[in-house]
Parts: C-alpha cells; sequence; structure tokens
C-alpha cells in the first residue's frame, strides 16, 4: 500500500486539506512578520521576541489544552484554532491597512497566534488515528507530514514575493487561505468518542507528563529533541542573515526559508514508501547529528547557495527525528490520554522551536550574528552526545513497538 492509498479516507483528506492550507498562510504570515519587524527596527533581539511572544501563551496552556483534547471534541477544537488563526490574520491585514508603525501590536496577535497554537497541537496530533484505521496511521502521518512541509516550502518563496507587493497584499492572501481551512475543517468527522468530561485538575492535566516520564523511550526521545534542538534556532535569524550576510531582498528570504522543508519533504516522501524499521534509535540521534553539523555550516557560510544547502540538511536531519519521535509517541500511547501526552510532545517541540528562537535572538544581540548560530549548532551536537549515554534504551532500540502497524500491505 503506498503513501497516498490513506487519501481514500475522506474525513482524513478533508482534514489534511485544511492543515495544508492553514499551513501555507502561516508560512506566508512568518516570513511577512519577521522580514517586517526587522526592517522596521533593524534589531536581532526582536526577531527573539517573535519567538518569545508565541511561546509564553503556549507554555502557559499547553498542557491544559491537552486535557481539553482528551475531553472535548478534537475535530471542533481544530476547528476553533483555524479560526483564531483567521483573526490573527484579519487583525494584521487590519495593521497593515491602518499603516501601523509600532511592533507592538504584532507581538500581541503573535501571543493570540500562540494562543491558538497550544490547543491546536495536541488535538491536530492526537487526531490523526480518529480519522484512519490503525493500520493506515504510518502513512497517515508520513503524507500529512509530507503535505506540510510541501506548504512550508512553497509558502516563504511565495510570501517573498507577494511581499514585494506590500504587507497588505500578504495579510489579504493569509486570511483568504485561512478562510477555506475553516470551511473544510466543517464536514470532517471522527470516530473519537471523548472521556466523560471531568472538571480541569492538576492531576488530570499532568497526567500525560506522568506517562512520558513512565517511558523511558518516549521521554529519551523528545529529551533529545527539546535540549539538542533548543541551541539550533538558526531560522529564527533568517531575516537578518538574509540582509546583512547574504544580502538579499524578501525573495531571498523566502527562499532561505523554504529550503529546510524541502530537505524535510524530501525525506518523508522517501520515508512514506520506505520508512524506518531497524536501529530505530541510532537513525535518530543520527538525524539531530546532522541537524547540528548542518547548522554550524550554514553559521560559517557567507554564500547564498551553500547556505541554501546547510539548510536542506537540517530538514532532513529534522525530519527523521520528528518521524521517529510522532509515530513513538502514537504507538505508545493509549488513546484515552493521547491528547495530554500529545500536549508534552508539543511542550517540548513549543520549547525547542518557539523559546530556541528567543535563544537565539539573545545569543545573536550578545555575541553576534554568525557566532550565535555556530556555537548553536556546535551545542546541538555536543547535547546529542550526551544523550546518547544518558538514554541507553533510546540508543539501543531497534524496532518501534507494534512494527506491524508500520508494515505496507
Amino acid at each position: 500500500m503506498t503513501s497516498f492509498t490513506v487519501l481514500r479516507h475522506k474525513n482524513f483528506t478533508f482534514f489534511v486539506i485544511a492543515r495544508f492550507l492553514a499551513t501555507i498562510a502561516l508560512q506566508i504570515q512568518g516570513v511577512a512578520v519577521g522580514w517586517q519587524i526587522y526592517q522596521q527596527t533593524g534589531d536581532v533581539f526582536d526577531l527573539g521576541l517573535i519567538g518569545l511572544a508565541q511561546f509564553l501563551p503556549f507554555a502557559l496552556l499547553i498542557l491544559i489544552a491537552g486535557h481539553f483534547a482528551d475531553q472535548w471534541n478534537r475535530r471542533s477544537i481544530v476547528l476553533s484554532c483555524f479560526f483564531i488563526e483567521l483573526v490573527c490574520g484579519l487583525l494584521l491585514l487590519w495593521f497593515a491597512r491602518s499603516g501601523l508603525t509600532s511592533v507592538i501590536p504584532i507581538f500581541a496577535v503573535m501571543a493570540l497566534y500562540g494562543v491558538a497554537r497550544a490547543f491546536m497541537m495536541p488535538a491536530s496530533q492526537a487526531i490523526l488515528v480518529n480519522l484512519v484505521p490503525s493500520e493506515n496511521l504510518a502513512n497517515a502521518v508520513a503524507l500529512n507530514s509530507s503535505l506540510y512541509h510541501i506548504a512550508v516550502i512553497a509558502a516563504p518563496p511565495l510570501g517573498g514575493v507577494l511581499y514585494l507587493f506590500g504587507t497588505e497584499t500578504v495579510y489579504s492572501v493569509v486570511t483568504v487561505l485561512l478562510s477555506f481551512s475553516v470551511l473544510l475543517m466543517l464536514p470532517v468527522r471522527t470516530n473519537f468518542v471523548p472521556n466523560k468530561r471531568e472538571p480541569i485538575s492538576w492531576y488530570g492535566v499532568l497526567e500525560g507528563l506522568r506517562f512520558v516520564r513512565s517511558r523511558p523511550v518516549i521521554f529519551g526521545a523528545l529529551s533529545l529533541d527539546l535540549f539538542a534542538v533548543l541551541f539550533g534556532g538558526a531560522t529564527a535569524l533568517l531575516p537578518a542573515y538574509a540582509s546583512d550576510v547574504l544580502h538579499v531582498d524578501s525573495v531571498g528570504l523566502g527562499l532561505l526559508r523554504g529550503a529546510p522543508a524541502l530537505g524535510a519533504t524530501v525525506t518523508a516522501i522517501i520515508l512514506g514508501f520506505f520508512p524506518i524499521t531497524r536501529r530505530v534509535g541510532l537513525w535518530m540521534f543520527a538525524g539531530v547529528l546532522v541537524f547540528g553539523g548542518a547548522t554550524v555550516v550554514f553559521g560559517l557560510s557567507e554564500s547564498f547557495y551553500i547556505s541554501l544547502a546547510a539548510l536542506f540538511l537540517i530538514g532532513t536531519g529534522d525530519m527523521v527525528s520528528v518521524y521517529i519521535r510522532h509515530i513513538l509517541v502514537q504507538l505508545e500511547t493509549p488513546d484515552e490520554i493521547r491528547g495530554r501526552v500529545s500536549a508534552v510532545n508539543s511542550v517540548f517541540i513549543g520549547a525547542s522551536n518557539e523559546l530556541g528562537e528567543f535563544e537565539s535572538g539573545i545569543s545573536a544581540a550578545f555575541l553576534g550574528l554568525m557566532p550565535a548560530v555556530i556555537i548553536g549548532g556546535g551545542l546541538t551536537i555536543g547535547i546529542t552526545l550526551i544523550c546518547m549515554f544518558l538514554f541507553p534504551v533510546l540508543r539501543k532500540m531497534d524496532r518501534f513497538p507494534n512494527i506491524e502497524l508500520l508494515k505496507k500491505d
């Protein structure tokens, strides 16, 4: 069975198309916001603040959001999050039309987006298993990841071109795409029956964290992603790199933003047809080592094309790690707490991404742009090697649990 056969499940198809369009919209928005703020302030620290503005509400709400993903209809949560993201796009469009020059309202919108992302991540991760039979889960994961990264490839260059016509044009396209995402989620139905609703309590909210801590393989995989990738946030500094090091315009920035996704997509497509089934742990560590090494190369490069190649490899390494981690979490987790466990997974992802962006902004402000990226990549490599000894159960892991689910029919 090929990866695309899973599209016969119409609810899954509507969901992935809606997510595909939303991802395009948000990637376009990300290019515009980063370039707009850096052109207005010229401060790399502000690029880090974009990540912090998204991470703070995310960190405060994500565990509660995981509880909601197990207690409420996951499809309704995803739909609501698409709607909030649409509101964010409309606000940015309004700011553009009003000629707003202050960046503070933009940070506020990014914080609102962080709220939506907090509820979106556990619900959208947990919903996959409710949209397809278990034997199709690996193909669904691969195809969902492939479409996501195809969107991330196509959208940043498109965002860079659209920015040439002004921020109003960019945010108009964003709102149209998010409107379609909302409409596509309306007919989606799932086979998920929410647990009996209970009052929110710390015990229930922290159930996912206790489960992850009790599973050394999952805990090791998530810890590796958090501590290793935290320091490799080179992509947060791309607007400054594009402008000050590589001397390209918003179109060049878009190409740079799309390069990691191109690497990830090529890898995801290969994994969709040839999934990893042996030496799973070593593959995961190898992926993160490639990520760190490519980050160092990117930091040293002053050539646009070498930088594109390094970013491509960053995406390749990251996709291997993401693929293995996501399948481990899905196959090891009972459905009744899948939302809360996905929330914990999202905490680790959010910390390594948005908090990593903030760390990169601070490092660049104090160390300089290129040293911050080079040191960050070196730390990623060092922490990965340390994790190989701290989590021997993950390093020695040969096969996924329930490996039969990953075999093609």
